[in-house]
């Protein structure tokens, strides 16, 4: 006698409520474990980042133009303020001379950075550096 498709289905009982349970706790698990690691090593990385831009920044090679309600320009105070990278920062609204700076960069949003004169527009840790390995610092800053 041959089996059926029929048979093939009444053969094989549907998972239990316990199983799936099981298996949804082991996938949140696994999911919350990979997204912690992902955000230790992004943590390492910028300590070792900000170190480097630590080691290679002189006074008055960066330079940020920000604005008080961006959430990014705190970000990269915070950055490095916390890893004690030298910058000056100054504010398109409150400062006249920043905001006049910042419309002959013909910049379009802020952070925006002079790194060694190199305009950066957001915050990349990365491009910083490599900024300052490949341009040389300006004497006497």
């Amino acid at each position: 006698m041959t089996a059926t498709p029929r048979d093939w289905a009444s053969a094989v009982s549907p998972p239990s409520r316990r199983s799936l349970t099981g298996l949804v706790v082991l996938v949140l698990v696994v999911g919350g474990a990979a997204e912690w690691w992902r955000e230790h090593q992004a943590q390492r990385l910028g300590r070792e980042l900000g170190r480097e831009l630590a080691q290679l920044a002189r006074p008055g090679d960066i330079a940020m133009v920000s604005s008080t309600s961006c959430v990014f320009c705190t970000r990269a105070n915070q950055f490095m303020t916390l890893q004690q990278v030298p910058f000056t920062e100054c504010f398109i609204e409150t400062d006249p001379a920043c905001a006049q700076r910042y419309q002959a960069l013909g910049a379009s949003g802020t952070p925006t950075l002079l790194v060694r004169g190199q305009v950066q527009l957001g915050f990349s840790p990365a491009f910083v550096r490599d900024v300052l390995r490949a341009q040389p610092s300006r004497p006497g800053a």
